[in-house]
This record gives structure tokens, C-alpha cells and sequence, in this order.
């Protein structure tokens, strides 16, 4: 089950890359609980696809994933977290991020969906 989820946090990092809504729709448990630099936020559907949306112009790519940890907790709720390399140019400047990310997946029916995601980005040394 571990490498199936790491597959999902691919498909979503994918989806994300090719500005793919629908597909990280599918793949995503609303409301969802998102932490960040911004803080931590349940997100709605609604909210999620104007915040999705307001990215369109930029571009990123993942460059890496490693250090991937991922537990089954029971059959139908899985953990994962991992380091995440990133390419991409916003606002006409490019950049590179390197970022430590962790979600919890829940199996709804058949589907798994990723409930909850963090994100932060770690020191440049």
C-alpha cells in the first residue's frame, strides 16, 4: 500500500505541474486541511479551485522526491511524508525550492483522497 501512496502524491504533484484541476479534484478530500506558511486552513471546494486558479501563468516542475516515510495506519487511512525538490518561474523569476511535505490519504469507497497536506519550505544553506 506504501508505494501505492507515494504513486498518488505523484499523480497530484503531476496534476499540479500540468495545471490539471480536475484531476487533483479527484484526487483530493473536501473540505481538505492544507498548512503552510500561511498557516493551517480547511479548504472548501470552491476555495481550492480559485486558489488553484490564481496560479495560471506560472510554471513549476518537480525536480525530486526523496526521503519518502509512509505508514498504513489501517486499510482505509494512510500517512506519507518526503522531501520535494521544485523548479519554476513565477512572476517572470525563476527559482528552485526545496520543501518537506507530509499528507494523510483516506480510502472513500474505492477511491483514496488526500484529506489533509502540509507543506514547508526548508532553509537554503
Amino acid at each position: 500500500m506504501e508505494n501505492q501512496i507515494l504513486e498518488l502524491e505523484k499523480k497530484y504533484w503531476k496534476a499540479m505541474e500540468d495545471q490539471d484541476f480536475e484531476t487533483v479534484k479527484s484526487l483530493t478530500s473536501f473540505p481538505c486541511i492544507v498548512a503552510g506558511k500561511d498557516g493551517v486552513r480547511s479548504i472548501d471546494e470552491q476555495t481550492f479551485q480559485k486558489m488553484f486558479e490564481s496560479n495560471k501563468g506560472s510554471d513549476m516542475k518537480v525536480v525530486n522526491i526523496s526521503g519518502v516515510e509512509t505508514q498504513t495506519l489501517n486499510g482505509n487511512s494512510a500517512i506519507i511524508a518526503y522531501l520535494i525538490d521544485f523548479e519554476g518561474t513565477m512572476n517572470g523569476e525563476k527559482s528552485s525550492t526545496k520543501c518537506v511535505c507530509t499528507s494523510t490519504w483516506i480510502k472513500d469507497s474505492n477511491s483514496w483522497l488526500c484529506a489533509m497536506h502540509t507543506e514547508g519550505e526548508l532553509e537554503k544553506k
